[in-house]
């Protein structure tokens, strides 16, 4: 396949990563976090069965099996109850700004989890994204920069990146060579089992009739194209241009986000950010290069 094609299915998947954000700034108020990132894992869950079953077969795993799936599910349930929880009170621009640390991140994990090592290249555009999404955050302000003022949001959503940091990693060390796709469903249903504990005392509180059909549509929005959709071309672009490569196209949200915010009229950020997204770009290009 052209490879042309392939990095136009990463700029779609990158472009619908980006929606996550604004969609769930647009119904974070409608329901508990925990509940919330309950229900996109179920409808996720739900449309991934019949691609399983079919695929593999539907076999319940072995209890180390289970052990695996758990400790990596904990990982992305704790990032997008940050994710729903932080949106109540920062924007979509500064999340998926903050949420350009997440390889810098997971690469300092992986240097003591799978002895990982990064190479110069690869330093240096972790070290550009890093930059560039605090340019973001403070608008270019550099006596803000050097205070670190974050505000609540950002502080709850700096945690969940913490947390997604894990995931690659723990996928490399915990992969037993099963299919992807199969590890990624159980990933998503053990995700189900700690949701629960997290959602459970809220649950029976709650109205389900009284549901806008507005979060519910966003709750499915972001399970089918979010989720499900972007695994499945994030997955056949690794194949074809290697992990290092997809990574670099998170590197785009900042922007995309800034374009989305534009279009659904909530206009521009400062002037001042657009240093911040120039140098978030540059270290898509360098690790595009590498």
């Amino acid at each position: 396949m052209p490879l042309w094609i392939v990095h136009g299915l990463m700029l779609l998947t990158a472009t619908l990563v980006s929606t996550s954000f604004v969609v769930g700034k647009a119904i974070a108020d409608g329901l508990d976090p925990a509940v919330l990132t309950l229900l996109r894992f179920v409808a996720a869950s739900i449309l991934f069965l019949p691609y399983i079953a079919g695929k593999h077969g539907l076999h319940m795993p072995k209890p180390s099996a289970l052990g695996r799936y758990a400790a990596i599910s904990a990982t992305i349930v704790a990032f997008f109850w940050c994710m729903f929880e932080s949106l109540r009170y920062t924007s979509a621009l500064n999340t998926s700004a903050l949420f350009t640390l997440v390889p810098g991140i997971s690469g300092i994990y992986g240097i003591f989890l799978i002895r990982e090592r990064l190479g110069r290249q690869r330093l240096i555009a972790l070290a550009c994204g890093m930059i560039g999404a605090l340019w973001i955050i403070f608008r270019g302000d550099m006596d803000r920069m050097l205070a670190m003022e974050l505000n609540r949001g950002d502080l709850i959503f700096l945690a969940g990146c913490f947390s997604m940091g894990f995931y690659t990693p723990l996928v490399k060390k915990l992969h037993r060579g099963e299919p992807m796709t199969l590890m990624t469903f159980w990933v998503l249903t053990t995700g189900i089992g700690w949701l629960l504990l997290l959602a459970a005392p809220q649950l029976a509180d709650i109205k389900w009739g009284e549901i806008d059909p507005f979060i519910w549509t966003g709750i499915l929005y972001l399970a089918v194209f979010c989720t499900i959709i972007s695994f499945f071309l994030t997955q056949f672009s690794v194949a074809h241009i290697g992990s290092t490569r997809v990574m670099a196209y998170s590197y785009f949200y900042p922007a995309m986000v800034l374009v989305l915010d534009w279009m659904f009229g909530k206009g521009l950020p400062p002037l001042a950010t657009v240093p911040g997204v120039i140098i978030v770009l540059a270290a898509t290009v360098v690790l595009q290069r590498q």
